[in-house]
This record gives C-alpha cells, sequence and structure tokens, in this order.
C-alpha cells in the first residue's frame, strides 16, 4: 500500500513540476533555471510542513515521499548548475548553488515552524 501512496503522489508532483518549470521560464530570457529553484523551494516548504504536522505514515508518503520526492528535483538543479559553468555563467552557476540550497533550507524550516505553530 505504501507504494502505490508514493507512486500516486509522484504521479502528481512530477507533471506538476514540468509544467510549472515550463511556465516559469517561458517568462524569462535568463538562463537562469527560475523554474527549478521555484519547485524546489515550494517542495522544500510544503515537505517541511508535511514533517511538522503531525500527519500518520500514509499521508507522509503520500506527500512526502511522493508528492514531494517528484516535484523537487536536485538532480536537474545539478544539471543545470553544471551547464551555467560550462556555458560561461559562473556568477549565476554559483548564484543558483547558493540560492537554492539557501532558499531550500529556509522554506523548510518555515513550513515546519508554520506546521507546528498551528498544531501546538
Amino acid at each position: 500500500m505504501t507504494v502505490l501512496l508514493i507512486a500516486l503522489g509522484a504521479a502528481v508532483g512530477a507533471p506538476l513540476r514540468y509544467l510549472t518549470d515550463r511556465a516559469v521560464q517561458s517568462r524569462h530570457g535568463s538562463a537562469f533555471p527560475w523554474g527549478t529553484l521555484l519547485v524546489n523551494v515550494a517542495g522544500s516548504l510544503l515537505l517541511g510542513i508535511v514533517v511538522g504536522w503531525p500527519a500518520g505514515p500514509a499521508v507522509s508518503a503520500l506527500l512526502g515521499t511522493g508528492f514531494c520526492g517528484a516535484l523537487t528535483t536536485y538532480s536537474t538543479f545539478s544539471y543545470e548548475t553544471l551547464r551555467l559553468t560550462t556555458g560561461g555563467h559562473r556568477l549565476l552557476a554559483l548564484t543558483n548553488v547558493l540560492g537554492s540550497v539557501t532558499a531550500g533550507l529556509a522554506a523548510a524550516t518555515a513550513g515546519y515552524a508554520l506546521a507546528r505553530a498551528l498544531t501546538g
């Protein structure tokens, strides 16, 4: 049952990641991967909420592992950072690394704190 919940969450998260990335990137002419940054920060925020919320194992598998796991994409983040570096955009690559890690950690922390504050 847990594997099915993870697959169900991933089936929603992965297409949402792709569509969000395409929608965001189509609005920017920049080489900076804004779409990937957005989905990684949003997924980190949601995962922080899921972890801070007193959810059962089924909800954690569906939303945490399945949905957030498929929504976020640190493999694409790594690839895009490498692409920026090899394309001569070293400052953008460094900004991507520092911004993604810092914003992801901050979002996860904020989500966790928000969930804990709401649930007492």
